[in-house]
C-alpha cells in the first residue's frame, strides 16, 4: 500500500454536484503522472461515500446509477497504528477483502453545501487528516454570503447593502421585503445565501419579478438575500494562493456573460459540454482594466483572504461600477470552480503545479497543527471516579 495516496473528494449532496465532478476530474487528470497515487472519494447525490477505479473516468458519469453500483462503499477510519485511512466497507469480489488506503492528504473538490461549508473539513480534522484548502472557519464563513459581507463590513471593506430573510418570514410578511427593495431602488439581485455557481441568482426589475425570483430561489435555500444591483456592472475576479502569513495574487479576470451577471449556463453549459468547467467560460484574462484598478482589487483580495483566515487557493469576486470604478466585495469562493487554475496559468503555473502547491500547503499546515500540544495530561477523571457519579452532582464543570 502506498503512503503517498492523495484522496480527491468530490460530488456531494448539492445542486453543484456535477460542477464538483468536473473540477475533480481536472484535479485527477493533472496528477496522473505525478509521484502520488490518486484515490477517488465520491459522495453520491444521496450522500453515500464511494471509491474505486470506475470513479476516475469522466465518461462513467453519464449514468450515475450504474456508476454507483460499480463503486465500492467506504469511510474514513484509523488503522491499527492510529493512522488515517480510507476504509472500504464492502467486498467487490469473491476473494477480495475490503481494502484500507493510507491517506497522505485529501483534496476537497466540492462546490456548495456540506462539502464546501466546513462540514467535510471538520470531518478531516476529526480524523486528523491533512487536507487542501481553507480550514473550517473560513469555509463556513465563505459559504454564507450574509456573514461574509458582515465580516467585510466590520473591517470597513466595501459591500453593497442587503437584506436577508427566511422562507417563513417571506410567507408571513413579504411586504417588508418589497419595502426594502423599494428602499434600495430597483433593480435588485436575489441570491440564495449558501449556494454558488450562480444557482438561484436572478435580477429583479420590479416587484413581480422579485416575487418570482424569490419563489424560485427558495427551491435551493431556506435563506435568501436581496441586495442592491450595481449598474452598469463589471464583474472582476482575482485568485489568492497561500496562507494568511504568505500569499500571492493572480492576475484579474473579467467574466463575460450573456447578461450582466454570469449565469450557471454561461459558466458550465457551453459548447464543450462543461467538461472544462469554469476554464471554458468566456472571460478576459488579464482583465481589461487599468493597472491602478488591478492593484486595488489584488490588494482587497489579499486583505479579505487574510481576514477570513483562508488557505490554499480561493477566488475573490468583486462587483465594479463600470462608470465610477467603485469596487464592492461580492463573495469569496474557498473551493473555486476548476480551482481557478486558468488565472494562475497567466503567472506560469499550470494545473499540475497548482495542485502540487496545494498539497504542499496542506501538509505544511497539518505539520504546524501537529507540532502543538494537542492533549493535556491530568488525573481529573481518576479523581472523579473515586467519588462516583454522586460526587459529580452539584459540581460545576468548566472548559476555561
Amino acid at each position: 500500500m502506498s503512503n503517498r495516496n492523495i484522496v480527491v473528494a468530490f460530488g456531494g449532496v448539492s445542486p453543484e454536484h456535477e460542477v464538483s465532478v468536473l473540477s475533480a476530474m481536472q484535479v485527477i487528470s493533472s496528477l496522473e503522472d505525478s509521484d502520488y497515487t490518486i484515490i477517488p472519494l465520491y459522495i453520491s447525490k444521496s450522500g453515500r461515500w464511494l471509491t474505486g477505479p470506475p470513479l476516475l473516468d469522466l465518461e462513467n458519469y453519464q449514468d450515475l446509477d450504474a456508476l454507483v453500483d460499480r463503486a465500492t462503499a467506504c469511510t474514513f477510519a484509523h488503522d491499527d497504528l492510529g493512522k488515517p485511512v480510507l476504509q472500504e466497507t464492502e467486498k467487490k469480489g469473491l476473494f477480495r477483502s475490503p481494502a484500507q488506503h493510507p491517506i497522505h492528504a485529501v483534496i476537497p473538490a466540492f462546490h456548495g453545501s456540506e462539502g464546501e461549508n466546513g462540514a467535510f473539513q471538520g470531518t478531516c480534522e476529526m480524523y486528523n487528516i491533512a487536507y487542501a484548502g481553507s480550514r473550517v472557519l473560513a469555509s463556513s464563513l465563505g459559504m454564507d454570503k450574509v456573514k461574509a459581507k458582515e465580516l467585510c463590513r466590520a473591517h470597513s471593506l466595501p459591500v453593497v447593502d442587503e437584506l436577508d430573510f427566511y422562507e417563513r418570514e417571506w410567507a408571513n410578511d413579504r411586504q417588508s421585503v418589497f419595502h426594502y427593495a423599494e428602499k434600495l431602488s430597483y433593480p435588485v439581485m436575489v441570491k440564495p445565501v449558501s449556494l454558488g455557481s450562480s444557482i438561484g441568482v436572478a435580477k429583479a426589475e420590479d416587484e413581480q419579478a422579485l416575487a418570482e425570483a424569490v419563489e424560485t430561489a427558495f427551491r435551493y435555500d431556506n435563506n435568501l438575500m436581496i441586495e442592491q444591483a450595481v449598474t452598469p456592472l463589471m464583474e472582476i475576479n482575482c485568485s489568492v494562493l497561500g496562507t494568511t502569513e504568505e500569499m500571492q495574487t493572480s492576475v484579474c479576470e473579467r467574466p463575460l456573460g450573456q447578461e450582466e451577471t454570469l449565469s450557471f449556463e454561461d459558466k458550465y453549459q457551453n459548447d464543450d459540454g462543461g467538461q472544462k468547467g469554469m476554464a471554458s467560460a468566456d472571460r478576459v484574462i488579464p482583465a481589461d482594466i487599468s493597472d491602478e484598478l488591478t492593484r486595488h482589487i489584488q490588494s482587497l483580495s489579499r486583505k479579505i483572504f487574510k481576514i477570513f483566515r483562508a488557505s490554499g487557493v480561493a477566488r475573490l469576486d468583486f462587483l465594479v461600477n463600470a462608470d465610477t470604478k467603485d469596487v464592492y466585495f461580492n463573495e469569496i469562493n474557498t473551493i473555486p470552480g476548476s480551482f481557478s487554475f486558468y488565472l494562475w496559468e497567466e503567472s506560469g503555473m499550470n494545473m499540475r503545479e497548482l495542485m502540487l502547491k496545494l498539497i504542499e500547503i496542506a501538509l505544511e499546515q497539518h505539520q504546524l497543527k501537529m507540532g502543538r500540544i494537542r492533549s493535556y495530561d491530568t488525573n481529573l477523571l481518576s479523581e472523579k471516579a473515586v467519588k462516583g457519579i454522586k460526587g459529580l452532582k452539584g459540581t460545576k464543570q468548566t472548559s476555561e
